[in-house]
């Protein structure tokens, strides 16, 4: 990759028309009512409900969800299937994420299943500018409730070590076969209660594959009240260890199941007391990535303008190259094209996560991402207002 000029500290995530290139008027229509629909509190709290029962009485529902959630969260149901959607995205100046979202489903055959999909897209990332970074969850290759034993320090039974040696296997095996193709790799946090073994697992990886440049991410949640500080010690022992650290910053996706999971339990909740602080924490982990740069290759993970902003100027101040291959910004398909876009038409690294996997499957992400629009302070209405301001200039121009 050849840098190009220095960052000028500004972007205008206000230029629609910019930001809805990629949209064609039915496009934007569909996702126009789509986040209508989220909106609705009612219908995102009982949509899970109501899928059960169309699913149990056979009517077509899957056909509607492919149409339109489906369409507009995911890339397709394969990898081939995506390749639409990554080059329409390449050709705006934003790389892809291929991201398997199947799951709930713990079983032996099911995780090798995945490990052997999440190769496959390593493989398909090889050498293509267009999908910069792989990325699993590690429930995908794993039962969670031995994640758990393990993040708790419980003695595990003999079939459970054994169980256990095959996850660290098929961790190693992807780990490995991203650096065989020089792809970078996600690895993707979740709850609180399991997290422990993913940190050390990912650890471990980066230790024997970072060793030149980062391969391995961790991705860090900030809108828990520790990982500023599991940041700070992940880089002291990224340099005693001489790695680079790979680092996503990401604020969080599991709030409120973190804060019931704590109240049951009687336990303080891991969880930041309000979006403030969870937004210092993250602009403060942004600034410290950026004061330790050289040390640690990091992408912001993050549908919040303030904090891209920071971003791009902490990047001026250090006159660090708008596309330095140490630095991304990234988002989910379908959301904040406004930050997106405009960053990629300014020069900067920008990836989408493209999520991908039979309809039916996929559901349990799709109803998540739902639920998430909801929660995210303002997100579906600063969606659907920027889709009707984009709507009326279109018709203007005409």
């Amino acid at each position: 990759m050849t840098p190009s000029g220095p960052a000028m500290g500004k972007v205008n995530f206000d230029d629609l028309k910019t930001a809805f290139s990629g949209k064609t008027d039915s496009d934007l229509t569909r996702a126009y009512w789509l986040f209508k629909a989220i909106n609705s509190n009612f219908l995102v709290a009982n949509g899970p409900k109501f899928l059960d029962i169309a699913l149990a009485l056979r009517l077509p529902v899957l056909t509607i969800v492919k149409a339109t959630i489906f369409k507009h969260f995911c890339g397709g149901e394969d990898i081939d299937d995506c390749n639409k959607t990554v080059a329409a995205l390449y050709k705006n100046g934003i790389g892809s994420v291929l991201d398997y979202s199947v799951e709930g489903e713990e079983n032996e055959a099911n995780f090798e299943h995945t490990t052997g999909e999440i190769i496959a897209t390593i493989n398909r990332a090889k050498g293509d500018p267009s999908t910069p970074f792989c990325v699993f969850k590690t429930t995908g290759i794993a039962r969670f409730d031995l994640l758990e034993k393990v993040s708790a320090g419980t003695k595990l039974s003999d079939q459970e070590t054994t169980d256990y040696k095959k996850v660290k296997d098929r961790f190693q095996r992807i780990c490995a076969k991203a650096f065989e193709n020089k792809v970078r790799l996600f690895i993707d946090a979740e709850e609180s209660w399991i997290q422990q073994a993913i940190d050390d697992l990912t650890d471990e990886m980066m230790a024997i594959f970072n060793k030149d440049t980062a391969i391995v991410y961790n991705t860090i949640q900030l809108y828990r009240t520790d990982r500023l500080a599991f940041l700070k010690a992940s880089h002291q022992k990224a340099v005693t260890n001489k790695y680079k650290l790979g680092l996503k910053l990401v604020r969080g996706a599991y709030m409120e199941k973190e804060r019931d999971r704590a109240a049951e339990k009687g336990y303080p909740s891991p969880i930041q007391p309000d979006h403030a602080s969870s937004n210092r924490d993250y602009d403060a982990a942004l600034t410290y990535c950026m004061e330790h740069f050289g040390e640690i290759a990091f992408c912001a993970g993050t549908h919040n303008e303030e904090s891209s902003h920071l971003l791009v100027r902490l990047m001026a101040d250090k006159n660090i190259p708008k596309n330095h291959p140490d630095i991304w910004f990234s988002q989910l398909l379908g959301m904040s094209d406004h930050i997106s876009y405009n960053l990629a038409a300014a020069g900067y690294n920008v990836a989408k996560y493209v999520p991908y996997g039979p309809v039916k499957s996929v559901l349990p992400y799709l109803i998540r991402r739902a639920q998430e629009n909801t929660s995210i302070s303002g997100q579906t209405g600063r969606e659907l207002r920027m889709i009707t301001e984009e709507k009326k200039r279109r018709r203007t121009e005409k």
